[in-house]
């Protein structure tokens, strides 16, 4: 048998080639590789690579994460707190508590921070308020009809000035029909709720799943 040598160009290959081999087992820190400045760098050598687009099985941060774009993530999050200063989008969300966290609007609270803590049920719940004068009919969102489930829908009222005795003659997936006693006129508020029936109900109780990495 001939030994022929290869005929590759002469001078380093600078071609980019995608990592392989075998996965570490190993946790430990990603290592940086000093590279001279562009100014010093030789000129015969390759040009030097960094990652643009990488994938990796796990990952652990132990200090802080900053994404300076969008970030996609597949798989379970764990973590004990995380700030976010743009829009979340998101197909579900679930934590141990929720809150919303701004800076105070009152102007001699510089310097102090507003908490407000999110209102929980066991459902996937909407509402729309307000108030109606002089009027039978409280008109729902145009959308309403398509996302609540009508059979889920409860009316709260509260009258205003004097007791209306006023009550929910009817209600369809548009339209809430009010009634007082004698005909009087009606001035209250309401709140309306309902459930929404474009996605699955909420499981109440569910079997702990371990998303420890």
């Amino acid at each position: 048998m001939t030994f022929t040598p290869g005929t590759r160009p002469p001078g380093p290959d600078c071609t980019d080639a995608p990592a392989w081999g075998s996965p570490s087992t190993l946790t430990q820190y990603i290592a940086k590789i000093k590279i001279e400045g562009q100014e010093d760098y030789p000129a015969e050598a390759c040009p030097p690579y960094y990652y643009s687009t990488a994938t990796i099985d796990n990952f652990t941060i132990t200090a802080t994460l900053s994404v300076g774009g969008a970030a996609g993530f597949a798989g379970a999050i764990t973590g004990t707190s995380a700030v976010f200063s743009a829009n979340v989008t998101a197909g579900s969300f679930s934590s141990n508590s929720k809150a919303f966290n701004i800076p105070h609007p009152s102007p001699n609270k510089e310097g102090v921070r507003l908490w407000h803590g999110c209102l929980e049920g066991p459902e996937y719940g909407v509402y729309v308020r307000g108030r109606i004068t002089n009027q039978k009919e409280i008109n729902l969102p145009a959308y309403w009809k398509d996302l609540v489930d009508v059979r889920t829908m409860t009316v709260l009222l509260t009258p205003i000035g004097a007791h209306q005795n006023v009550i929910v003659k009817r209600l369809d997936a548009e339209k809430v029909y009010l009634q007082a006693q004698g005909g009087m006129p009606i001035d209250c508020f309401y709140h309306i709720y309902g459930e929404r029936k474009d996605i699955d109900p909420l499981v109440i109780e569910q079997a702990e799943v371990d998303t420890d990495p």
